[in-house]
């Protein structure tokens, strides 16, 4: 891995995030130069502080087409490409509120298209992008259903732009139940829900955000991996 990502420039969407600060971090112990981009950048200038090498923060907003192309223009020339993004929109059907719909839909489909709109004609020869979609497409819960359509659509689309911009690779990882902090909520009830995870799992764990990163540059590292969805959820979608 050190040797692929060498003097190479890697873009993370979402290095605020834990799974994002990971990936930034594995990436530039690598030898990478990043662009680090998200919308709060107070934590993109946390990620930045802890890498070893050379960094750019660009604060970026899904939502705005102008801000996805203020990205492109500041990144320049890259080689690789990763959005952990997302904005879930959990609920009821019936309390679903139009807007958090729209963002669920910006972060996991309409930002990845805007993302390879503007930024696909800069990658160098190799290059690579990948997005984020996650378990609930192939295992839809009561409530999840935004969640599970923007996932299932984003795996599509990820098929559809690597024949489209072919030979630039195009691939997802999805991510299982992962103990990335999102479940603290729970509160003293997280310990018993992940247990519970673990023990239906075909691989009897949950999973680790450092799990992900490794899924993420195999699909980097790989120059015969395109179109394809990386299933990170210890078999959680068949269980």
């Amino acid at each position: 891995m050190s040797e692929s990502l060498a003097g190479r420039r890697v873009v993370v969407v979402g290095a605020g995030s834990r799974t994002g600060r990971l990936l930034a971090h594995a990436a530039s112990a690598a030898g990478a130069e990043l662009v680090l981009a998200g919308p709060d950048p107070r934590k993109l200038e946390w990620t930045a502080g802890e890498l070893t090498g050379p960094s750019t923060v660009v604060p970026v907003d899904l939502t705005e087409e102008a801000s996805i192309e203020a990205l492109a223009a500041r990144a320049g020339r890259v080689d690789h490409l990763v959005s952990t993004a997302g904005m879930p929109a959990n609920g009821p059907l019936k309390e679903l509120q139009l807007t958090d719909i729209r963002r669920a839909f910006d972060a996991k489909v309409i930002g990845p298209l805007l993302l390879a709109k503007h930024l696909a004609g800069q990658f160098a020869d190799g290059g690579s992008m990948t997005f984020f979609s996650g378990v609930a497409a192939w295992r839809p819960a009561p409530a999840r259903t935004v969640m599970a359509t923007t996932n299932g659509a984003l795996a599509f689309l990820v098929q559809a732009l690597a024949v489209e911009l072919a030979p630039l690779r195009v691939n997802a990882v999805s991510p299982g139940i992962v103990d990335t902090g999102s479940w603290d909520g729970l509160g003293a009830g997280k310990e018993e829900f992940l247990r519970q995870v673990a023990v239906r799992n075909p691989a009897r764990r949950v999973g680790s955000p450092e799990d992900l990163v490794k899924a993420v540059l195999y699909a980097i590292d790989n120059p015969y991996v395109t179109g394809t969805v990386l299933h990170v959820d210890g078999g959680g979608r068949l269980a």
